[in-house]
């Protein structure tokens, strides 16, 4: 069988020199992934090399670099959102990323107020705190004012992990913690922020319990579409009490229901 013009073209190999095959040209306008990036030798050619090494260096810069409480407290303050500084157990940056169970529990209960049946907002730098710096206080200008009934001062905490939200929500007695977190950086995302939503937050949560919101950005999900998706969230879990594997986002066109495994039964 004889070949069209196109499937030569996409057989060709890069490395004769012709030019990059149309559809791998195509594909790389819809995707930050690094594919078609051509060869020289066995070798990639210098320019995508070079992007690689720049896009590894920022992702380490990102996963060391420090949170500026003072600075996110008085944005928050700007948008007329009260907050409390907090701190894990990590004593810096390398203990909190050799020992993730210091960063999951509270280094001074004490800075907790006791606000029963409140919703909570924590923020932690986790594995990227310029993800936090950057997009953290939009999302919570849009969230925190449109969320019904009593909402707790946002609790900003350093060298903190998912799970430091149910110290800080067993502490306060709130009805839900909210925990907005920078995540672990990509190749092409180091500033990806995450959110995790926990019905009656209490140490001994589990990741199953929890409903998680990832890649926050600009590039990504951005950060008002995700408030919206977190407010429909924060309904459904006060609808149904529960959150994580039983909530589903069925967010916008259907109610939320509970999920049931028709292979268990209630055994009282």
């Amino acid at each position: 069988m004889r070949e069209s013009a196109a499937e030569v073209r996409l057989v060709a190999p890069l490395e004769t020199g012709m030019t990059e095959p149309a559809r791998w040209t195509d594909l790389r306008r819809f995707t930050p992934a690094r594919v078609a990036l051509g060869r020289v030798g066995n070798g990639l050619p210098t320019a995508a090399h070079l992007a690689f090494r720049a896009a590894h260096a920022a992702a380490r810069d990102a996963v060391q670099a420090s949170l500026d409480i003072g600075a996110l407290q008085a944005e928050l303050k700007d948008a007329g959102l009260p907050s409390i500084a907090a701190r894990s157990e990590a004593p810096d940056r390398r203990s909190y990323l050799v020992r993730p169970d210091l960063g999951r529990r509270l280094s001074d209960p004490t800075v907790i107020p006791r606000l029963p049946g409140s919703m909570l907002f924590v923020v932690c730098d986790g594995l990227s705190a310029i993800a936090v710096q950057r997009h953290a206080g939009t999302l919570l200008r849009h969230v925190v004012a449109r969320v019904p009934g009593p909402v707790a001062p946002i609790i900003v905490a350093e060298q903190g992990r998912v799970a430091l939200g149910d110290d800080i929500g067993e502490a306060m007695g709130a009805e839900a913690v909210a925990v907005l977190i920078g995540e672990r950086p990509g190749l092409t995302a180091a500033d990806s922020l995450g959110v995790y939503l926990t019905w009656q937050p209490r140490r001994g949560r589990t990741d199953a319990e929890r409903n998680c919101i990832s890649n926050i950005r600009p590039e990504g999900l951005p950060p008002i579409a995700a408030g919206d998706k977190l407010l429909w969230l924060i309904d459904a879990m006060r609808s149904l009490r529960l959150t994580g594997v039983g909530l589903k986002d069925e967010q916008p066109g259907k109610p939320p229901r509970m999920l049931i495994d028709e292979t268990t039964t209630d055994a009282g």
